[in-house]
């Protein structure tokens, strides 16, 4: 019988199973997806820990979360979208998705790892969580880790969308600006050169006739987002 350090039972797979619900059959790939290398150390019995099972469901995870993103919003660009699934897979928002379903109290770990509080650590809940959706995929198909990854997304979908570092610049500052009766900011053109194939823009930022925050890039939309998000840093500088 394992106990984690809170004195607790460590939970097994078969209960893990039934807890969430989980289409497995194969408890042993479970087991596998469970299992970090300081349990291998400790118990040369043990057959494999779970690298090549999170290497696998970092790339599902890639896969699942842009499909979600792409699907939910359909006027998003490419650049905001890949920003998104990146927050979305992220290590700190992986261990949280680990913790709402308790992911922590089946981890496989050595004493050693576990006497360092392990099962809290962010960097070991998100790798098993990544190895439980590369078993979940093994053990089934991709219609089946969508359904389990989009249902954790919408739960905490507007929770993450509200966050300020998700929104987009331009929108945000057109809060700020109207929310300070200011009028909505408008974005100047003040030069665009080179050929076609690699062209420069450098756009102003005014908001009220005042001039703020500059930007420079390959298209129009990208100098735009980086003057916006250059005002935006001058204005909290200044509120700040």
């Amino acid at each position: 019988m394992n106990y984690i350090s809170n004195g607790e039972r460590e939970e097994s797979p078969a209960a893990l199973v039934k807890r969430l619900n989980l289409p497995f059959n194969d408890l042993l790939l479970l087991t596998r997806a469970l299992t970090h290398r300081s349990f291998i150390n400790e118990h040369p019995a043990a057959l494999e820990d779970n690298e090549r099972l999170e290497f696998l469901g970092d790339a599902v995870l890639d896969f699942v979360a842009g499909a979600w993103l792409y699907n939910h919003f359909p006027e998003m660009d490419e650049g905001e979208l890949t920003r998104m699934r990146s927050a979305l897979v992220c290590t700190e928002q992986l261990a949280e998705f680990a913790r709402i379903i308790d992911l922590g109290a089946a981890m496989r770990l050595g004493n050693g790892e576990e006497q360092a509080g392990g099962r809290q650590r962010d960097v070991l809940l998100c790798a098993t969580f990544e190895a439980l959706i590369g078993a979940l995929y093994l053990q089934n198909d991709i219609n089946i880790v969508q359904g389990f990854f989009h249902a954790m997304i919408e739960n905490v979908g507007e929770q993450f969308l509200l966050r300020s570092d998700l929104q987009d610049p331009k929108s945000r500052l057109q809060e700020w600006s109207q929310g300070h009766k200011l009028g909505i900011p408008q974005y100047v053109i003040l030069q665009a050169s080179g050929p076609d194939h690699d062209r420069r823009f450098e756009i102003e930022v005014r908001i009220n006739g005042k001039v703020y925050g500059h930007g420079v890039g390959h298209n129009k939309q990208a100098a735009t987002r980086l003057a916006a998000q250059e005002t935006l840093n001058i204005i909290e500088k200044s509120e700040s």
